[in-house]
């Protein structure tokens, strides 16, 4: 039995000697006083065992049949080897019979060990874009959030004007938010100096 249960064992043996009344275990419990009497009833009459809930131990009714797995798994590796999860089902139910959801059969074969050959694209390459020529002609604006006071206090926004050609910091601010007023300060320091 979980924690849970042997807990509402407890309480409902309190009940039932008398020690605490049933709105108070119902209170403990975060139950209705009324589920509180059937669950005393029940715990009278057969004992603690029959406040289990009915179902454990017994398997969905929905489960996946063993065999049917193990067909899966096989026609994975063999007759559809290279196939992924979703052109697999749809083969799995065209040809063998089988009718599984694309995710029924991904979990199967995940259990299993088998993963989806996806294919990758190459990544993208980026060419980095080269600075400007001379100072000036590009200043690059932007905030970065982070906790610079290393929880220490508020956590801020740092609003920085950076020239392209030189990499050098033209104004810097700290914010409570990335606003329009911190931009419209960081534009007019860097205008005025």
């Amino acid at each position: 039995m979980s924690q849970t249960e042997l807990n509402r064992i407890q309480v409902l043996e309190q009940t039932l000697r008398g020690l605490i009344t049933t709105s108070y275990a119902a209170l403990l419990l975060g139950l209705s006083e009324r589920h509180v009497y059937r669950l005393k009833a029940r715990l009278r009459e057969h004992g603690p065992a029959s406040l289990a809930h009915g179902n454990r131990g017994r398997k969905p009714a929905h489960t996946i049949p063993e065999g049917t797995r193990q067909q899966v798994v096989h026609l994975a590796q063999t007759k559809y080897r290279g196939c992924n999860y979703t052109f697999l089902s749809e083969l799995l139910y065209e040809h063998e019979g089988i009718s599984l959801s694309p995710s029924s059969v991904a979990r199967i074969l995940k259990a299993a060990g088998i993963l989806s050959p996806k294919k990758h694209r190459p990544p993208k390459l980026h060419r980095s874009r080269q600075r400007k020529p001379q100072m000036g002609l590009l200043v690059q604006i932007d905030g970065s959030h982070h906790d610079w006071l290393e929880g220490r206090g508020p956590k801020l926004v740092l609003l920085l004007a950076i020239d392209d050609a030189t990499g050098q910091i033209l104004s810097a601010l700290f914010r409570p938010s990335e606003d329009f007023e911190g931009y419209r300060r960081l534009l007019y320091d860097l205008v005025i100096n």
